[in-house]
């Protein structure tokens, strides 16, 4: 590739006609909202001035050096002024607006807004089944924390078709996604697949950066007891030969007319996730990267404080509207009689409880549901079911499942049934069982034996008052 030649009386043409205008432009300290439309106004004059050109490739050279002479003059003001277009100091951040629950139907919810940029993230709490399946070259893995970034174009004034997810969008969601990962619970002390979205509803720069700051805040609304809170920066890069400027939490005119795109996030210890991208040809001296990461840490300690403010820690009890999840462990041997033949054990307790019991390899057990009550009553269940017959133990809601001529077999444990000899009955003579229980009765019953194959022998007589 070879650079064009540099028309020089054309590019004189062009910055006389604009240097000047764009010089004023960025040391007016403007917001996007008034900053944008006035370097608008700057093209459609030069475009106007520039109408006699009637070679369409000259006026789109003549159009290039105005764009040259836009990014030089913004670079110039910040060199030499210390001042960047939104009137900050090259150190300073924007301010920060924060607020949580503010969708109340949601696991988790935060508002976080820095300057210009905003972001609405939620945090929802589900089961294993809402666990991500992963098939791959690898083999098929499972995922229980994602987060998902949603650029729509109202956010940076655009109308167009909403399609599917774009690269960068992916690319944002993953940075944000890592960034928090560390400080999640691990899955033993916290059995609930975690989802966060973020929606970004207006965009100045550091959308991503939003995303990870209002995810922290989702989670902790939501509940998750997170190890700490995480926050995040962009930082940029304005180098002209010797002279040389780092910015704090850029806008978007300063990504794309900066030479460094540098965001990192973490807590107040240390770094969760960062990435970079740098338009110097040799690459970024190591004093310069150890001025970034100080100047970094000093903007994300602020950003952290405006979080503590609104939310300092998890909340205490994850929202009522998150299902209940509760866990227990089983010996591994017993996993084949929790499932039952063709499932019908496990089946039976979700229709009995209405909970949704899954159970692993290794005899974890995660019981969910929606109302707290039917999953404690599945988790007794299980735990019944896993119980082993004691001797001289009393069930007192044993029910009666067949009737022989010499007894009545009864599950007095989930799963489990002994015999009630016709003599153990009563305290007198029954000639037939049928004239003491029937099927389906409940009695109350006392293990009196168990003998070498595991066979419960059971007494109903020995639960009764003595006959006077």
């Amino acid at each position: 590739y070879v650079a064009p030649v540099k028309d020089e009386v054309l590019y004189k043409r062009v910055q006389d006609l604009v240097e000047a205008k764009f010089l004023a432009t960025f040391r007016g300290k403007h917001p996007k909202t008034v900053l944008y439309p006035a370097l608008d106004v700057i093209k459609t004059e030069a475009s106007a001035a520039l109408a006699d050109i009637t070679d369409a490739n000259v006026l789109k050279t003549a159009m290039g050096y105005l764009d040259d002479i836009k990014r030089n003059a913004m670079r110039e003001v910040i060199l030499t002024d210390g001042i960047r277009p939104d009137g900050r100091a090259t150190d300073e951040t924007r301010a920060v607006e924060t607020e949580v629950g503010v969708l109340p139907r949601s696991h988790g919810s935060a508002l976080f807004q820095r300057g210009e940029t905003l972001s609405m993230v939620t945090a929802t709490l589900g089961t294993r089944t809402d666990e991500q399946r992963i098939d791959s070259l690898r083999g098929e893995t499972f995922k229980n924390y994602m987060l998902h970034y949603n650029f729509p174009p109202y956010s940076v004034g655009e109308v167009k078709r909403v399609g599917s997810t774009a690269r960068r969008e992916v690319g944002h969601g993953h940075l944000a996604e890592r960034s928090l990962a560390p400080v999640l619970p691990v899955p033993d002390s916290f059995p609930y697949t975690i989802r966060v979205v973020s929606e970004i509803l207006e965009s100045n720069g550091s959308s991503s950066m939003a995303s990870v700051c209002g995810g922290s805040l989702a989670l902790m609304d939501a509940g998750v007891p997170i190890k700490e809170p995480v926050a995040g920066i962009a930082m940029g890069l304005i180098a002209e030969g010797d002279r040389m400027a780092i910015l704090s939490d850029i806008t978007g005119t300063e990504d794309h007319l900066g030479d460094m795109d540098f965001k990192i996030c973490g807590t107040s210890e240390g770094i969760t996730g960062f990435q970079m991208d740098i338009k110097l040809d040799n690459g970024l001296p190591k004093e310069i990267l150890k001025k970034a990461l100080a100047q970094a840490r000093a903007g994300r300690e602020q950003f952290l404080a405006a979080m503590n403010a609104v939310l300092p820690a998890s909340r205490k009890q994850i929202s009522e509207f998150a299902p209940a999840i509760l866990s227990l462990k089983i010996p591994e041997d017993k996993i084949r009689e929790l499932i039952g033949p063709g499932g019908k054990v496990i089946r039976g307790i979700q229709e009995e409880s209405g909970a949704t019991v899954n159970v692993d390899d290794g005899g974890n057990v995660t019981i969910s549901a929606v109302v707290r009550k039917a999953g404690q009553k599945a988790y007794r269940m299980i735990q019944e079911m896993m119980m082993e017959a004691e001797v001289g133990k009393t069930y007192p809601n044993a029910k009666v499942k067949s009737i022989t001529s010499f007894g009545a077999f009864v599950e007095f444990l989930p799963g489990k049934e002994g015999l009630v000899h016709i003599s153990e009955l009563e305290n007198r003579r029954v000639e037939k069982v049928e004239d003491v229980v029937a099927l389906g009765d409940q009695i109350s019953v006392k293990c009196i034996g168990i003998d070498g194959q595991g066979k419960v022998r059971l007494s109903r007589k020995a639960t009764l008052a003595p006959v006077g």
